[in-house]
């Protein structure tokens, strides 16, 4: 099936169950998008799935959509792994959003919060644990439940979790699981580093590799600038960039100590900024969120690390105060603008002496920016500084990916399984079972 076929039949034809494409009308989801189209007719039919999508592109649904779907058909358990906090709600709030109409019952079993709260939530036999990595670990340490019976596993923005130090508790996990025959697994990455490849050799089978976008490509609708400052310029390059823009604004920081310093001289300058990062408790960092969603502050200051939670709709401007440390850090950065086929702009500051920085980024995204320099930087120092920029960066080479967009899987107009009906309601097991 085409792109063109789906956008005309929608999510009809994907093999979903027609309760289910009755909640996704209620829900005004009518066009899958292309991560949605390529993956949910395979996932449906039970296959291992690696999904190649960077940030903004539907991977909640894509894999969502299965895995209510399979887990209400097999009498089993669904788990899903996810890199932070912010991003764990995000995904157990569009899960609730279509399953709980057939009765989808879900855990959160996440870091900064409650162990005793959690395990009640266990206790009321979820068909869907969403977790981070760590608090998982705790709670099968802890033996508050079991991965025995899980059927599908989504590990979700792999890269990152592996990124982050994730990688002992993911193969922890993996210890605890069914055979690799016995469950499926779905695995969803904006990059795909040896290690993702690694863990894909020994816990999925055949594999259904889908790439909407080769890795490390930027959205097109995105209108991407350098700044070249000087850093004692920064600050004040930043007030006049807030004043040209009117929306909402996503601003990174490479630091925690960074992102509130940042946010303080905003406030003393009239904005509404707030700064969420690691420090933050957790419910300092919801009701940063939630007051960005809102409107209530204008103006979010995120490290990359808390950033990943974000799923913000309609951020007109991410700002990049301090270029990322990796090139791959700066797609997932200006994804947050650009969504849904919108325009979004992203802006850079960097220091005369990130010239190789500015090249890897451009190697990796396959593009020449728009590189401004700033009043701060004389002609001479700039000129300087570029001899930096014929230098080789050691990680301009990274992620080479091809830009495959196709998939080598049949599609399928109907399920195997005649599974149309809702989750039980509660029962002494608490798997999911036809009623």
């Amino acid at each position: 099936m085409t792109q063109e076929t789906a956008e005309k039949n929608g999510f009809e034809g994907l093999g979903i169950v027609p309760r289910l494409l009755q909640i996704l009308q209620q829900n005004r989801f009518t066009t899958p998008t292309p991560i949605q189209h390529q993956s949910i007719a395979p996932a449906i039919e039970g296959k291992d799935i690696i999904g190649i999508a960077q940030t903004g592109t539907g991977k909640t649904l894509a894999f969502g959509i299965p895995l209510i779907q399979r887990v209400a058909q097999q009498n089993g358990q669904g788990l899903v792994v996810l890199p932070t906090r912010e991003l764990a709600q995000q995904v157990n709030e569009m899960l609730q959003r279509i399953g709980r109409p057939l009765g989808l019952r879900t855990a959160v079993l996440i870091g900064g919060e409650s162990m005793r709260r959690q395990i009640e939530q266990l206790k009321r036999n979820p068909h869907i644990l969403i977790t981070t990595p760590g608090r998982l670990i705790d709670h099968l340490q802890e033996k508050n439940t079991t991965l025995a019976n899980i059927k599908v596993l989504v590990l979700d923005e792999a890269d990152r979790m592996l990124d982050m130090g994730f990688a002992p508790q993911i193969h922890k996990i993996f210890e605890h699981m069914p055979p690799t025959g016995n469950r499926q697994t779905m695995l969803f990455s904006a990059t795909m580093p040896n290690a993702i490849v690694s863990i894909a050799t020994r816990h999925m089978t055949l594999p259904v590799r889908i790439e909407v976008a080769p890795a490390g490509t930027t959205i097109e609708a995105i209108e991407q600038e350098i700044y070249i400052v000087k850093k004692e310029s920064k600050l004040s390059l930043l007030e006049t960039i807030l004043k040209e823009h009117t929306g909402s604004v996503l601003l990174f920081s490479r630091t925690k100590h960074g992102a509130s310093k940042i946010a303080k001289h905003l406030r003393m300058q009239g904005e509404r900024a707030t700064d969420i990062h690691s420090n933050k408790s957790m419910g300092q960092r919801r009701e940063a969120l939630d007051g960005f969603k809102s409107g209530k502050y204008r103006v979010l200051v995120a490290t990359d690390i808390a950033a990943r939670g974000i799923n913000v709709a309609n951020i007109e401007l991410v700002i990049n105060f301090d270029v990322p440390e990796s090139s791959e850090d700066y797609v997932h950065r200006i994804g947050r603008t650009g969504r849904a086929g919108k325009e979004g702009k992203a802006i850079t500051l960097a220091t005369p002496d990130q010239q190789g920085e500015i090249r890897a980024i451009e190697r990796l995204i396959r593009k020449t920016l728009l590189v401004k320099r700033h009043e701060s930087v004389s002609e001479e120092l700039l000129a300087i500084q570029k001899l930096i920029r014929k230098r080789p960066s050691p990680r301009a080479g990274g992620y080479r990916q091809s830009a495959r967009q196709s998939a080598s899987w049949r599609s399928s107009s109907s399920p195997r399984s005649n599974g149309s009906r809702p989750f039980a309601r509660t029962h002494r097991t608490g798997q999911a079972h036809h009623q």
